[in-house]
This record gives C-alpha cells, structure tokens and sequence, in this order.
C-alpha cells in the first residue's frame, strides 16, 4: 500500500461554493496546491482522492477548491481532516534536502565517533530548522541545521554525522 504524507490540515470551509481553508503543512505549498494536483482527504475513517481544480495563499492559508465539489455542503465533513499526498507525488529533492520522515528515527553520531542518539522531531522556528535529538542517556538536545553542525546525512543508512559546536550540550 502506498505511503502517505501530510501537506495540510484542512481547518474550515470559505464561501459557500466549496473552499476549504487549508492550514500548509509542507515545504512545497505552491507545488502541493497547483491545479492538477493529486491529494487524499485522511478523515480517519475513508482516504478520499481529490484533485486540485484552484487554490490562492490567504491570511497564511490556502484557500483550496478540489474538482466536483462545488458546495459548502459536500465539503463541510471535511473540516479536521488531513490531507495528504501520495509517496508517489513527492518531489525529487537535491542532494542536501530531506524531508523530514527521512531524517527522524536516523542515528546521530558525532564527529569522533560517539553515538549521541536518535533524531526525534524537527523544529521550524525560523531561520533554519532543529533537530531534536533523544539522547542516550534519555536528555535531549537541540542541533541546528547548519553545515558546521550537521556534516553528513547518510539516508540508506539512518546514519547522521554532525560535528558538536561548544555549549550546544
């Protein structure tokens, strides 16, 4: 079965021709909420398809209109839901992009060898993103996305070198 991503959390209806106000959750929202494309509506119970038929950025949402659903009332069941794209739709990143289910779970090991712990969650305060790593020893610690920090990123091996800066322990 295919695997499925969160690229949005659908919080309200807009008008009453059947907009939902969808809250992004994706570093692609442009690309997600194009015309065309291809999601499911997760409402725990059923995995819907839709497809994208117009979507505009609005007071730091998106208000999305999928193809056949033309009334408030086809799409008020929806509010609360997810919604999702397919593994299949994501897109290729380059060689030091990631998305985030490839990096939590990973192994962090420093830059002499000592294995610090596992990748938890990831942060997206602002400027750059943080990695919260569960360590060994049950603490946590909080590793900026920064190339003096983290040096290499082995995805096939669930493998993360980082290089540990003074004071960020």
């Amino acid at each position: 079965m295919a695997q499925f991503f969160n690229v949005g959390k659908i919080v309200n209806t807009h008008g009453i021709k059947g907009e939902l106000k969808v809250l992004p959750l994706t570093d692609f929202p442009e690309e997600r909420f194009a015309k065309g494309s291809k999601l499911v509506i997760d409402t725990t119970k059923q995995i819907i398809p839709v497809v994208v038929e117009s979507a505009r950025f609005h007071k730091n949402m998106y208000v999305v209109q999928f193809e056949g659903f033309n009334n408030i009332n086809e799409v008020e069941q929806y509010k609360g839901s997810m919604l999702k794209v397919s593994e299949e739709y994501q897109t290729e990143l380059s060689d030091d992009e990631f998305y985030f289910h490839q990096i939590v779970g990973c192994t962090v090991i420093t830059d002499e060898g000592e294995e610090l712990g596992t990748v938890k969650e990831i942060l997206t305060p602002g400027a750059n993103d943080v990695w919260v790593v569960k360590m060994n020893n049950g603490k946590e610690v909080l590793l900026p996305y920064i190339d003096d920090v983290v040096l290499h990123v082995d995805i096939t091996n669930k493998k993360i070198t980082v290089h540990l800066m003074e004071g960020l322990i």
